[in-house]
């Protein structure tokens, strides 16, 4: 059996092979654990590496607005919003108005569009989160026409779930030709343009994998690139607090240190 699986793993597509590699290994170490068989056939098959990481695109705010600009007014306020949170395209499609709480900014992230159908996710930290929603997420969700047949925030037009590859192809694709923009311009770039913001504003990396429904490593594997400029302001804000901490000293001693008398 594992040169047979040795050949499949081969065989399968760049793009699909570590995960459906990765599902068999752990559906035999299962049936290894259950006494079923007696050592796990895709170990010996070879080693399960990890694809590349994809190369990060981060939109500018021109470009996120020129995007908006060509689209449908139902759809005009999407860039932004997915950009301002974060979400994977298939969470922000499955999203309803309950799931907003503008009182406390706060987004609950508790279903995904997966195979056309809308599913609840699993009460895990990584994916049943908050998202916290600044005022260009706010703007964004008062910028969208009122509907009352759905629930749904960006719905398909007959108020049901859309679907995604058809909407990339026929709604997102003529955006992003008419736009102007540099290409390669894809959906899930919004994802990372929320990524670059959040790193360049300091937010640190375990907030931002919270947030984004990741891990740490994630993280570190996929916006790699972008730690730089975090990095790079970590000195600036170590010195800005070491400043205001001298100066709060400073204004210690002057109240309570020793104080010099002059010639009597």
């Amino acid at each position: 059996m594992t040169s047979e699986l040795a050949g499949w793993q081969a065989r399968q597509p760049k793009g699909v092979r570590y995960g459906r590699v990765g599902a068999l290994r752990q559906a035999f170490g299962a049936a290894q654990r259950w006494g079923y068989m007696g050592s796990n056939p895709m170990k010996a098959a070879g080693r399960n590496r990890q694809p590349a990481a994809r190369t990060v695109r981060a939109f500018t705010r021109a470009e996120v607005d020129a995007l908006a600009a060509e689209l449908a007014p139902a759809y005009a306020p999407l860039p932004a919003f997915a950009a301002a949170t974060g979400l994977r395209p298939g969470e922000w499609a499955a999203l309803q108005r309950g799931d907003v709480d503008r009182r406390a900014g706060i987004l609950n992230v508790r279903r995904s569009l997966s195979a056309g159908a809308i599913v609840e996710l699993t009460k895990t930290e990584e994916s049943h989160r908050q998202v916290p929603l600044t005022r260009r997420a706010l703007d964004a969700l008062g910028n969208l026409p009122p509907r009352l047949d759905t629930q749904l925030i960006f719905p398909a037009p007959n108020g049901g779930p859309m679907n995604l590859d058809n909407w990339r192809r026929r709604v997102w694709a003529p955006a992003v030709e008419a736009s102007g923009i540099a290409k390669p311009a894809r959906i899930y770039d919004l994802r990372a343009t929320f990524a670059s913001d959040a790193l360049a504003a300091g937010v640190a990396i375990f907030e931002l994998a919270r947030v984004m429904g990741t891990s740490v490593g994630m993280i570190e594997r996929h916006y790699g690139a972008l730690l730089g400029g975090a990095v790079a302001g970590i000195a600036g804000r170590l010195d800005a607090f070491d400043a205001e901490r001298d100066s709060a000293s400073r204004g210690v001693w002057a109240t309570t240190g020793p104080q010099l008398r002059g010639p009597a």
